[in-house]
């Protein structure tokens, strides 16, 4: 009975990763029922029109715009790989590292590169595997020790020893690594539309409504297929994130301009461009939940409740993981690329912030 009571937890222990690892491999399989059944779809109707595709040599003239500061790059001694940033402000003021979603790159950081370069250096990153920076083939190659040690390498390789840190979508969970893993190198910690990642894996497993709303990380796991269903019908699906109503930026506020959208998918119809930024997610599973969890950094959550991709409730159980201050703000009108949709009312969110005394919690909607 003794030796029963002591094998008990490590059998309750399989058995639930048993049942986790069946539930993401029966739902990669259906989501890729799904997507196949569109890509007949589309053969059917127009299979010329499925396969067309654009050739885009030139980059539009918005993603050379000077005023959004110097094209860099700078080579990590550990990995090897050369990364691509964009910069502004001047060299020895306090460093803001700006980190990107999917499927962006540093361009959708262009109106806080402007607004805060003139008290920061602020740094808007191409994430291993994305635009210019180097993109390593192997999915192991992109595990979410290797992100973290990306970020820490590069202020190492900028000169700094820590930042203000601000995480957008999938830059926002590498954000809140940081945060957990190097809270030294992290002087304040802004994420926008991500929760932290534990409240994140436990709410999808208990909330059906989110777990069909990051269906795109299951079916991310599937080999090469993601990549062509992503490039067919001329990026058609790209587009679609950036202009249906449902998950489009700027319903209620700035809207994309035309270069603006043709800037994305010139970026992404690069040869292999899309392969980088999809193995970000092919290793997530096998990396949550974390160990530790913690932060002790001041912070502050930024959410649009619009949201196609995040139910709002994550973000007000983020605070239990946060140690020290922390704001929430939920924009009621905003979406999922608050800080392209509402720059300005998020930029006056972080200047609030970064001023601001964090000594306590507080939470905030609008």
């Amino acid at each position: 009975m003794a030796r029963l009571r002591d094998c008990l937890p490590r059998l309750m222990v399989t058995i639930r990763s048993l049942l986790f690892w069946s539930l993401v491999y029966c739902y990669c399989g259906l989501c890729a029922s799904v997507y196949l059944l569109k890509l007949l779809w589309s053969i059917g109707k127009g299979p010329t029109q499925t396969f067309r595709r654009v050739a885009r040599e030139h980059p539009p003239a918005c993603l050379n715009d000077p005023s959004l500061g110097t094209h860099c790059y700078v080579r990590i001694k550990d990995s090897g790989l050369r990364f691509h940033y964009v910069a502004a402000g001047e060299r020895g003021k306090p460093l803001m590292l700006l980190l990107h979603g999917f499927p962006e790159f540093w361009y959708s950081w262009r109106h806080q590169l402007r607004e805060f370069k003139s008290e920061y250096r602020v740094v808007a990153l191409d994430l291993r595997g994305y635009g210019e920076t180097d993109a390593p083939i192997h999915r192991e190659n992109y595990k979410l020790d290797c992100l973290i040690t990306d970020i820490k390498d590069i202020l190492d390789s900028l000169g700094y020893s820590k930042c203000v840190l601000i995480g957008h979508d999938w830059g926002g969970m590498i954000a809140w690594l940081i945060a957990i893993c190097y809270p030294e190198m992290v002087m304040k910690l802004i994420v926008i539309n991500f929760p932290h990642p534990n409240v994140f894996t436990e709410y999808i497993l208990r909330h059906p409504a989110q777990l069909f709303k990051s269906s795109y990380y299951y079916f991310f796991q599937i080999p090469w297929f993601p990549e062509f269903m992503f490039s067919i019908n001329d990026f058609k699906a790209l587009k679609h994130l950036f202009t249906s109503h449902s998950t489009s930026i700027g319903r209620k506020g700035c809207q994309l301009t035309a270069e603006d959208l043709e800037a994305y998918i010139y970026v992404f119809s690069q040869p292999g461009a899309l392969s980088g930024p999809i193995n970000h997610y092919r290793n997530i599973f096998s990396c949550l939940p974390l160990k530790h969890h913690m932060v002790i950094t001041p912070t502050l959550l930024l959410w649009g409740e619009k949201d196609a991709f995040m139910e709002a409730e994550m973000a007000e159980g983020t605070k239990v993981y946060v140690k020290n201050y922390f704001r929430l703000t939920i924009l009621s009108e905003a979406s999922h690329g608050l800080q392209q949709e509402q720059p300005d009312v998020v930029n006056k969110l972080i200047w609030t912030f970064l001023k601001e005394e964090t000594r306590r919690k507080d939470w905030l909607f609008l």
